[in-house]
């Protein structure tokens, strides 16, 4: 059987796809691996590099998540289309952008599920689908032989989920556990044993309001995170930057994301933190209490202010956060654990990443959508079936649009060829193509919106990164990755950067072109 997958090699020198064919059965025979390897995809919301050990130890260890990293690839230089939540998910559903599959952002779309899917197109092969736990699409799954979902964002504590029957279902318990539970029973007792699988496990964690399984309330509570050392960005020359509402300092709440709360207090999202709380069974809050209500305690007799309460909101955020990271590591070595034993893990492709990056203080920010480096860039690890003797890093540009070839020709299903993405299955075998893509785009929509965020698109090279923010703003920006990795000082309208402004635009429109985005914006130069 052949397969097919898209590969071009756009860098400055305009855009070209290319169609390569690939004889699966030959690398089949070659590697002496079985043909119908199964498929386990575990997706995080909000999980970004800097909270996983096998990409950076300054804060925490993650030696589960860490685990499939040692033993398979880990990709260094994995990215997004469009760092949102619901988009992302579309991107990874269809291997195509946001704008191609009709989802670009959470506030005004809902996911059509009729056109073609991965997990359909898996179906056509023989292939038993499902998915538990987030879906955040607001259409019903479709593609799917088995699922329970999520209503929306859905809640740590009791969660409820929706069946396949509409039927609406109140789970006990803490909801990465509860995910994973699912799925395991799923793998355990719900499918056909005879037949390959694709299951799709998918967390809420590491999601905002940052709730910690119970049992772990106090972890963390004596450790001082470093701060990033631009955390008190000042955003010069980036008014797009300095326009945004998503500050530790101004924007986090201080009842709802720290958690701080006495009677008679208010805050923006007060009731919501109630709602989420009140969901705790009495027994369960007590404990919850005991521990939130020393904390308030201090804070109040402190009575933190100016940049002393802006550090101390860091360390509230980074300490919750980490908490939630450790049920999600913990659940991730169940999987893992329960594939081993099962003798599947031999013949399983399984995959760890995140819907998106996140600032864990970056610029003095929480949340994601821009464009820069910690939102833009996603986690990704994978752990191979027998056969594949690729191990260590992967170097090459990757992006989430690639996840659906990527599965489809290790599936031996041929890629449809409106599909944009490319199958990273010859970096999984090892292979450097000498014509992989060097750059990506990227196109951020959900504005007026929560946190504020301009739109924008852009395209990023191994080097370079060229932003347009418009819609109710021009603004270019430039960044030299190579020797300001952080994005702290936009070279756009600095002398000297013309010529690779001109090429990086042409680039720009190369990509467009070739994902059929049209663009209708305002050019300060005119020169295209």
């Amino acid at each position: 059987m052949k397969t097919l997958f898209q590969s071009f090699s756009p860098y400055l020198t305009g855009v070209a796809a290319t169609t390569v064919v690939f004889s699966f059965s030959s690398c089949k025979k070659e590697n002496k691996v079985p043909t119908r390897y199964n498929i386990v995809y575990i997706m995080t919301d909000d999980h970004t590099g800097q909270m996983m050990s096998c990409y950076d130890t300054r804060y925490i260890e993650t030696p589960n998540l860490d685990r499939i990293a040692r033993d398979g690839v880990r990709f260094t230089n994995s990215f997004v289309a469009n760092s949102l939540s619901g988009p992302s998910r579309a991107c990874m559903l269809t291997g195509k952008h946001s704008h191609a599959n009709g989802f670009t952002d959470n506030t005004t779309c809902v996911f059509d599920g009729s056109q073609q899917t991965l997990p359909k197109l898996l179906q056509t092969a023989g292939y038993q689908t499902a998915i538990v736990g987030k879906w955040h699409l607001e259409s019903m799954p479709t593609g799917f032989d088995y699922w329970e979902i999520l209503p929306g964002q859905g809640d740590y504590y009791n969660p409820d989920f929706i069946m396949m029957n509409n039927d609406t279902v109140r789970e006990k318990g803490y909801l990465t556990n509860i995910i994973t539970d699912k799925s395991i029973d799923w793998l355990e007792k719900g499918r056909d044993k005879e037949q390959p699988f694709c299951l799709f496990i998918h967390h809420k964690a590491i999601h905002r309001d940052w709730l910690p399984e119970l049992k772990y309330l106090t972890l963390y509570e004596d450790k001082e995170f470093s701060m990033p050392d631009n955390f008190y960005d000042d955003y010069e020359g980036r008014p797009a930057a300095a326009a945004q509402t998503m500050s530790i300092a101004k924007d986090m709440d201080i009842i709802y994301d720290t958690k701080m709360y006495r009677e008679g207090m208010k805050s923006r999202l007060k009731k919501a933190y109630g709602r989420k709380i009140k969901r705790l069974t009495p027994e369960d809050r007590v404990a919850y209490d005991a521990v939130y209500d020393s904390i308030t305690d201090v804070f109040f007799r402190e009575n933190p202010q100016g940049k002393e309460l802006v550090e101390w909101k860091y360390q509230r955020f980074m300490r919750d956060y980490a908490k939630v990271v450790k049920s999600l590591d913990d659940n991730v070595g169940r999987v893992l654990d329960y594939l081993e034993k099962a003798g599947l893990l031999d013949n399983t492709l399984v995959v760890y990443t995140s819907d998106q990056g996140f600032y864990m203080g970056e610029h003095g920010w929480f949340d994601k959508r821009f464009m820069y480096e910690e939102s833009m860039r996603t986690p990704l690890v994978m752990c191979l079936p027998k056969g594949f003797q690729k191990r260590g890093d992967i170097p090459e540009l990757v992006q989430n649009i690639d996840y659906a070839p990527t599965f489809l020709e290790l599936a031996g299903v041929e890629i449809p060829d409106d599909i944009q993405g490319i199958s990273l299955m010859p970096l999984l075998r090892g292979e450097h193509p000498q014509d992989w893509r060097s750059s990506l785009y990227y196109h951020f929509y959900e504005y007026p919106a929560e946190h504020m965020v301009k739109r924008h698109y852009g395209v990023r090279t191994e080097r370079y990164k060229l932003i347009h923010f418009y819609d109710d703003i021009d603004q270019w920006e430039l960044y030299d990755l190579q020797t300001d990795p952080t994005e702290m000082n936009n070279l756009f309208d600095k002398p000297g950067y013309e010529s690779i402004i001109e090429k990086l635009k042409q680039e720009l429109v190369g990509l467009q072109t070739l994902y059929g985005d049209s663009i209708e914006y305002r050019l300060r130069d005119k020169k295209l």
